[in-house]
């Protein structure tokens, strides 16, 4: 749902691409195309045929071939998207495979995740908190997830969010906004260093 509002929202003013990760088949790459989210050749799904998390974190190459192959088949893209399913609280992304992270939970887990803590909940640069609207329906305590998320993160931001209804969307796209185009143009005009 992140990766369809996003393209959704960015589409018509960035140049996009997508990279779904699946065990064994590309469902996510297919939800996308359904719901024409960006023009079907600007998606890559890729099946890890192993835990989608190894390949994100571990062994990225198949990831990096499919974000290789939408470059070279849009040189002009601005974002690139890569998406892996899943509630591994251990799941990460390997930094040489992406520039920020994203990490969402779901509230009809319960308001025990945040507190469960591991790498994905503590060290994402953005947690989303996902379909607050089902917390009376599962007896999850929204007070609760915020306690606890603020202990595991510190400083680092989360947001609590129902994306299906656009709840909370603009809030994401401010920050990728500054924390990811702004930051990679900067990037891009630093001058070169010597020595």
């Amino acid at each position: 749902m992140l990766c369809l509002r996003l393209c959704q929202a960015l589409r018509d003013r960035l140049s996009l691409g997508v990279v779904t990760n699946d065990i064994y088949c590309s469902e996510d790459a297919d939800f996308l195309r359904q719901q024409s989210a960006l023009e079907p050749g600007r998606i890559r799904g890729v099946e890890t045929g192993g835990c989608p998390h190894t390949a994100i974190r571990d062994d990225t190459t198949m990831n990096e071939q499919a974000c290789r192959e939408l470059e070279t088949r849009f040189p002009d893209l601005q974002l690139l998207l890569v998406e892996s399913g899943g509630d591994n609280l251990t799941a990460t992304f390997s930094p040489e495979l992406v520039d920020a992270f994203i990490y969402v939970i779901d509230v009809a887990e319960g308001d025990k995740m945040p507190r469960k803590g591991g790498p994905a909940i503590r060290h994402s640069d953005l947690l989303l908190i996902n379909k607050i609207d089902l917390a009376p329906l599962v007896g999850a305590d929204l007070g609760v997830m915020d306690r606890d998320a603020r202990r595991q993160r510190g400083n680092r931001p989360f947001l609590f969010c129902d994306l299906k209804r656009h709840h909370n969307l603009p809030a994401v796209l401010d920050w990728i906004e500054h924390h990811v185009l702004f930051a990679a143009a900067a990037r891009t005009a630093e001058p070169p260093r010597h020595g």
